[in-house]
């Protein structure tokens, strides 16, 4: 169901000018299937982002892309070629793409400039050292070109394995998890760094991520996986203001989730009637609302805004956050506010709540 308030968004379709094409493919491991019929594209220079719980398949996936695993079904095509199919595939030194591992997998007795040049042996030696040169001039490496892995920081290892992969001039590159093993600070330096290379790069560039703020950072399209399955592809405007499933939208923010009965195409729930236009009457919903959906104003002067009362509020960053108590016929519904900036909030002050029809979802409840 498309969120409350916003138009459905028009879902995603291949292009002949795909660089990546993965349609309808399978991988099991014994009785596991870790990917189902997973089909998705990415195109020259654009950045789509893999992301979902652990265990879920998007590594797995990656590694089927890379040729580090066989599909059982389906099919991968990069840049018009066939690649892999149930009947086989290309090994990956013949795929044309470039690799960024978690864990950057430099080789520690070669210095930066030799590791870079390792990707460029069927290119003459003079080459292999030009271009090797210009791409750690690129990444800011060129003066630690003869220094070893082992003294680098974490930072300058992940740019060295982001030179190493790009060196070739691949059509595509796939990163998995590349900034994890980085500090937070670090990681959005680094991140910031790696997103101005890789559009200078124009490569299809496709990342496995469990950071749903970094991937709504990074890409222009997220895809998000659950059980071995694509559940929702988009923009990541999308899959935060139009999530197609309680499981998306819960997966990409902190939500209040609250249960009602739908009737007369809405559900009347503690907050307010929401509308609910695709339940039928009697049937179960599960309403999600995000925190900063929520806004609050003086109990005494908004007649119309449902009343709370403040339990705790305490700033953290750049926002405050309060924990809120709605009293209600079947009990005490126990609500999460976000607010910009820094706001003084007095604990056991009764407030009156609105609630953003943007960021309140209503799905159909999952039969656990």
């Amino acid at each position: 169901m498309a969120a409350i308030g916003l138009p459905a968004a028009a879902p995603s379709a291949q292009h002949d000018s795909d660089v990546l094409v993965v349609d309808q493919v399978v991988r099991r491991f014994g009785d596991v299937v870790a990917v189902d019929r997973a089909s998705l594209s990415v195109g020259a220079g654009e950045i789509v982002c893999l992301v979902g719980p652990s265990g879920c398949g998007k590594t797995t996936l990656l590694r089927l892309v890379a040729g580090l695993e066989p599909p059982q079904a389906g099919s991968i095509r990069l840049s018009g070629r066939m690649v892999a199919d149930a009947g086989g595939g290309l090994p990956p030194e013949d795929r044309g793409v470039g690799l960024v591992f978690q864990d950057y997998a430099l080789f520690p007795h070669l210095t930066v400039l030799q590791n870079v040049r390792f990707g460029l042996a069927r290119a003459a030696p003079r080459k292999q050292l030009l271009r090797a040169e210009a791409i750690l001039e690129r990444v800011g490496m060129a003066g630690l070109a003869h220094a070893y892995p082992h003294t680098l920081s974490g930072g300058q290892q992940q740019r060295v394995a982001l030179a190493r992969a790009l060196a070739p001039e691949p059509n595509v590159l796939l990163m998995d998890e590349p900034f994890s093993g980085l500090d937070l600070n670090l990681r959005r330096s680094v991140r910031e760094e790696t997103l101005r290379l890789l559009k200078d790069a124009k490569a299809a560039t496709l990342i496995v991520t469990h950071d749903p703020e970094e991937a709504m950072h990074l890409a222009d399209r997220i895809v998000l996986m659950r059980q071995g399955r694509i559940v929702q592809t988009g923009s990541p405007v999308d899959l935060y203001c139009r999530p197609e499933s309680a499981f998306a939208a819960a997966f990409f923010g902190e939500v209040n989730r609250l249960s009602a009965k739908a009737k007369g195409g809405q559900v009347d729930t503690p907050l307010g009637l929401l509308p609910a236009p695709d339940l039928a009457d009697g049937e179960i919903a599960e309403v999600l609302v995000r925190p900063e959906g929520l806004s609050i104003a003086d109990a005494s002067t908004d007649p119309d805004g449902v009343t709370a009362t403040i339990v705790d509020a305490k700033p953290i960053g750049r926002w405050t956050v309060a924990h809120l108590v709605v009293g209600g016929a079947e009990g005490t519904l126990q609500l999460v506010m976000r607010v910009p900036g820094v706001r003084a909030m007095n604990r056991d002050t009764s407030v009156a709540i609105r609630t953003d029809r943007s960021q309140a979802f209503v799905f159909r409840a999952e039969s656990r």
